[in-house]
């Protein structure tokens, strides 16, 4: 988002009042229609479907500074998905037709709005290519890269640190905690990944990307 562009953002939503969110707890349930926008200004949050076996299958997952959820104010069609807290969040929230006429009233807004739309299709599509080359693998590496892209902490060693946990990392790929386990060990083993308590550190993105490339 161009500075221009965020600081007109926040200088419109940050007028609506705040409230906080524990890590976990849900802003929006499928099939109900959202009575405010959310506007981001700290923490995570994820959009999800269940599957039939109950699982977690992620969409996309939201940062500061991000206002959602746009995609039935703007069509008109219903709400299909989960919106639920990674992390401790803070969000303003804003009425719909607030928020609707504020981006129809500043087209510089929309525009911005439609990249990131075009760049979150360009990340799905990405997953699908992974999810359709049948390896487990490669969805773990390709996580792990959208991880170090969107959200990672660059280190001074050039390494990144990923606020996520195994568990989180298995809900992002559509896998069993026991599956994404595996993978990691054998990264690990082979010098890619260091292994924290709430943390995975990618010390090599490069590299990482290679094996990914390669398993495709």
């Amino acid at each position: 988002m161009a500075d221009s562009v965020k600081e007109k953002v926040h200088a419109f939503f940050s007028q609506y009042p705040k409230r906080s969110y524990a890590k976990g707890q849900i802003l929006v349930f499928a099939d109900e229609d959202p009575e405010h926008i959310f506007y981001m200004v700290e923490g995570r949050v994820r959009t999800y479907d269940i599957s039939y076996r109950g699982d977690e299958i992620i969409v996309t997952i939201y940062k500061p500074p991000a206002f959602f959820p746009m995609s039935g104010l703007l069509t008109g069609a219903p709400n299909k998905y989960f919106y639920k807290t990674e992390t401790p969040t803070e969000v303003h929230l804003v009425p719909p037709e607030d928020a609707l006429k504020f981006v129809k009233d500043n087209p510089d807004v929309a525009f911005d709005l439609l990249s990131r739309l075009y760049s979150g299709v360009d990340g799905l599509l990405g997953r699908l290519v992974h999810l359709m080359s049948g390896s487990a693998k490669s969805r773990i590496l390709y996580e792990l890269l959208i991880e170090c892209r969107r959200f990672g902490k660059k280190l001074a060693d050039g390494s990144y640190q990923l606020d996520i946990t195994e568990v989180d990392l298995a809900a992002h790929c559509g896998l069993s905690r026991e599956t994404v386990s595996r993978e990691i060990r054998q990264l690990k083993e082979k010098d890619l990944l260091e292994i924290g308590n709430k943390h995975i550190v990618v010390k090599d993105a490069v590299r990482l990307k290679q094996r990914a490339d390669s398993e495709i």
